[in-house]
């Protein structure tokens, strides 16, 4: 059973930057494709990234595009999400998910982390 913990959100002003981590423990991380997804209040769960398991494929929902960047290390168990030129409709709890096959259901999820951006 694969369990994923979310880190790194917080408050920060519109312009800012921060980045996410999801560590994994309990499954073969380097089998697993990644995606992060968020979801506003009154809003519905949206995607926002996802890679694949060796990390060299990565899309992203077109309002985040070149903005945000999702990267994955094999070696320490833990994929990033590296988010600038925050905005405040940025702001939503993100959530991190694995999958153990690409194009697949996303398996497992994270609790999730809040992220809001000051305007």
């Amino acid at each position: 059973q694969v369990q994923l913990v979310e880190s790194g959100g917080g408050l920060v002003q519109a312009g800012g930057s921060l980045r996410l981590s999801c560590a994994a423990s309990g499954g073969a991380f380097i089998n697993l494709s990644m995606g992060w997804f968020r979801q506003a209040p009154g809003k519905e769960r949206e995607f926002v990234a996802s890679i694949s398991w060796t990390g060299s494929s990565s899309f992203y929902a077109d309002n985040v595009k070149g903005r945000f960047t999702f990267s994955k290390d094999n070696a320490k168990n833990t994929a990033y999400l590296q988010m600038n030129s925050l905005k405040p409709e940025d702001s939503a709890v993100y959530y991190c998910a694995a999958r153990t096959s690409w194009g697949g259901e996303y398996e497992y999820w994270g609790q999730g982390t809040q992220v809001t951006v000051s305007s």
